[in-house]
């Protein structure tokens, strides 16, 4: 005689959600990077605190510009390949068209996080960063 559970053993989980973001972050001198990733909080975190070595925390790259969520990876993958394809002056049009005056979107985010020793803070945009932002989009 078998014995059993009627139904499913175990209730199907709903699928939770992804979503995928391409971000251009910037510096205050003007570097721009381009990255895409499954948590933007997580790494614009990661870039802001210089927790990853390598280009942004060499070029001090902290500043979140400009980002677009995607529901599918690979359409967010091919969106970060278009971008970095682009030349610097579309770059910095597409940044200027919801972002005029490149204000760091992710400058509320961490009020907690102060600078200290080992943990740099995020620079923060001194009096003349917009004269110098004009300066480097004008060369």
């Amino acid at each position: 005689m078998a014995t059993g559970v009627e139904g499913p053993l175990l209730s199907p989980m709903p699928n939770k959600r992804r979503t995928y973001c391409v971000y251009i972050m910037g510096s205050l001198p003007g570097t721009l990077y381009i990255g895409m990733t499954g948590n933007l909080h997580k790494r614009v975190f990661e870039h802001k605190f210089h927790r990853i070595e390598g280009f942004t925390d060499k070029y001090q790259v902290e500043r979140l510009l400009y980002w677009e969520s995607f529901d599918e990876v690979q359409k967010a993958i091919n969106r970060e390949k278009q971008l970095k394809g682009w030349k610097r002056a579309k770059k910095i049009a597409l940044i200027e068209s919801l972002n005029p005056h490149w204000l760091d979107l992710a400058r509320e985010w961490f009020p907690w996080m102060t600078s200290s020793g080992e943990s740099r803070g995020p620079s923060t945009p001194q009096a003349d960063s917009l004269a110098r932002i004009r300066l480097l989009r004008s060369g």
